[in-house]
């Protein structure tokens, strides 16, 4: 186990840390760099803050470097319907990829939709080169790819995935 994973802390957050806002505007220039604007699904910090939502962020022990204290990750879960739900907002800083911080969040909120009632959890997420790692990550954990759900339409820059919980 890495340093960084020793120590990682994960949080269920109110997103007014500061920080946070920066991390997630990083995170909606990744994807406007890297998809078309109508295949761009990620969400801002008004609608993370929406009642359907949770959002938790990872932060790296006091004691690592680069910076101690620092955001590592965040991914968040949305309501959809009473068994089925979103994951949404995973993010692992710069500093922190290849280090375990995008497994330990996701299964944190596996665990977490599991304990809500949750009986299927769906994403939605680039068809793009820079997405692999999160493709490989997901389909580690169980996920499948899947058609549309929710409000989503077919797009050939999306890569919808679901899995039972």
């Amino acid at each position: 186990m890495s340093a960084v994973l020793q120590g990682l802390q994960i949080r269920l957050d109110d997103l007014r840390d500061p920080r946070i806002e920066a991390f997630m505007q990083e995170h909606l220039q990744d994807m406007h760099a890297t998809s078309p604007p109508e295949s761009v699904h990620a969400l801002d910090m008004a609608q993370l803050r929406q009642p359907e939502i949770r959002f938790w962020t990872a932060w790296m022990p006091s004691d690592t470097a680069p910076a101690p204290g620092a955001l590592a990750g965040t991914g968040a879960l949305k309501h959809l319907s009473a068994g089925h739900a979103e994951l949404k907002s995973m993010r692992t800083a710069a500093a922190a990829r290849g280090q375990g911080v995008g497994q330990a969040v996701l299964e944190h909120i596996l665990a977490q939709a599991a304990s809500l009632g949750y009986q299927r959890i769906s994403l939605e997420t680039g068809t793009q080169p820079f997405f692999e790692p999160a493709w490989q990550l997901y389909l580690r954990y169980g996920f499948a790819d899947c058609a549309p759900f929710g409000a989503y339409q077919p797009d050939p820059n999306s890569r919808y995935m679901t899995r039972l919980l």
